[in-house]
């Protein structure tokens, strides 16, 4: 029998008072990733079908996949096995749910899961506030 390798997962979410449409136009356009995500995204890019990412060490290409009939936003690095940031939105009567969820390699330190997943929390709050803020 194959064994069957899984990172630790952890998922963030928070309800917005903002319809499920109006959170999706939000996370599902690259560009706005720095303002949602600044730790991640100082300035983004299109580059082809994929973005690349000033991260402030660097650039990471990503891939943007987007399904806006089911409420899916994946930033996934190319290639290989799917690994990056997997966001959900859900519907809650006249608002949404938005979750949010990384994978953590074996090993990876309590600490600095943590972090990360306060960053996550952080872009959370910024994206609710987006999603509700007049455009």
């Amino acid at each position: 029998m194959p064994t069957i390798v899984v990172d630790r997962a952890e998922t963030r979410s928070i309800t917005i008072a903002a319809a499920p449409e109006a959170v999706l136009d939000v996370v599902a356009d690259a560009r706005r990733l720095p303002e949602w995500a600044p730790r991640f995204a100082q300035a983004v890019r299109p580059d082809g079908d994929e973005w690349l990412v000033d991260t402030g060490a660097g650039e990471l290409r990503i891939a943007l996949r987007v399904s806006r009939e089911l409420g899916t936003v994946d930033l996934l690095r190319p290639g290989g096995p799917p690994r990056g940031a997997f966001l959900r939105v859900v519907p809650n009567h006249d608002g949404a749910e938005l979750l949010f969820t990384l994978f953590f390699p074996d090993g990876t330190g309590e600490a600095a899961v943590a972090e990360q997943m306060a960053t996550v929390e952080a872009e959370l709050q910024t994206v609710g506030e987006l999603s509700t803020a007049p455009r």
